[in-house]
C-alpha cells in the first residue's frame, strides 16, 4: 500500500474526467481579484495529518478557492468559515487559511473531497463522483488505523462517503440513511455526523450557522478523544 504522501501525488496528476480537467484549467486566472496569479488548477489532494482521528468530507475545491491555492477549503468564503470554527474547538492552529505556506495546521484532522476538481457551478455529476471515488476510498483505507469520526459537509458528501464506507467493510444500515444536519450513524469504531455545507449560500440564508457547525465539531471531537 502506498503513503499518503504518495497518494496525495497521484491525485494531483490525475486527468480522469475531461469535462473537469477543462474547467479546472480553463478558469484559472479568469476572476479579477486573482487575475496573474499563478492557479494550482490540477486536482486538490487532501490536507491535514496521515494519523487523524477525524476526517471532514465536504463536496469539492472551489474556482478560486482550492482550484487557486492548491489546499482544501483554503481561500474562499467557505474556508474562511469552517477555519473559524475548527479553530475554536481546537482543532486548527489559526483562524484563517488564505495559501499554502501561511502557517496553518491542523490538529488530529483531515480534510478530504469525494470530488477533487473545481467543477461547474459546484456540480460535479453521478460518474465524476464515481469516477473520483477510489480516491477517496484509498485515503480512508489509510487513516482508518486512528480514524474515528468523520464529519460530512452537506448531502453530496454524505450520498459519496456512504458507499465508500460499506465498500470497506464498515456496517452501513440499509437502507443507507438519508442526510440530516445533526444526523449520527454508529458504525461500530466509526461515528459519521452529518453537518450542512458552510457555503457562502448556507450562511447567507441562516440555514447554517457558526454555532450550528461549532456543535457538530465538539460532538465529533468528543468521540476522538482530541483535548
Amino acid at each position: 500500500m502506498r503513503s499518503l504522501e504518495e497518494l496525495d501525488a497521484a491525485v494531483a496528476g490525475c486527468r480522469a474526467c475531461p469535462r473537469l480537467v477543462a474547467w479546472r484549467e480553463g478558469v484559472a486566472g479568469t476572476k479579477a481579484a486573482f487575475r496573474g496569479e499563478q492557479y494550482w488548477a490540477r486536482p486538490v489532494p487532501g490536507f491535514g495529518p496521515p494519523d487523524a482521528s477525524l476526517a471532514v468530507v465536504g463536496l469539492a475545491p472551489s474556482a478560486h478557492g482550492a482550484n487557486r491555492t492548491g489546499r482544501m477549503f483554503t481561500g474562499d468564503p467557505s474556508g474562511d468559515f469552517l477555519f473559524r470554527v475548527l479553530h475554536e474547538v481546537g482543532l486548527a492552529s489559526q483562524p484563517t487559511s488564505t495559501a499554502i505556506g501561511d502557517g496553518l495546521q491542523l490538529y488530529g484532522t483531515r480534510l478530504v473531497s469525494p470530488v477533487r476538481c473545481a467543477p461547474p457551478e459546484n456540480k460535479p455529476t453521478p460518474a465524476e463522483r464515481d469516477t473520483c471515488r477510489p480516491w477517496l476510498a484509498e485515503e480512508l483505507t489509510l487513516l482508518r488505523p486512528t480514524l474515528r469520526a468523520i464529519v460530512v459537509l452537506g448531502a453530496f458528501g454524505w450520498q459519496a462517503l456512504l458507499p465508500v464506507l460499506e465498500a470497506a467493510g464498515w456496517p452501513v444500515p440499509q437502507p443507507r440513511p438519508a442526510f440530516a444536519h445533526g444526523a449520527v450513524l454508529e458504525l461500530g469504531d466509526l461515528r459519521v455526523f452529518g453537518c450542512y455545507h458552510v457555503s457562502p449560500r448556507n450562511v447567507q440564508t441562516h440555514r447554517v450557522t457558526h454555532a450550528m457547525v461549532a456543535d457538530v465539531f465538539r460532538a465529533a471531537t468528543s468521540v476522538t478523544g482530541h483535548d
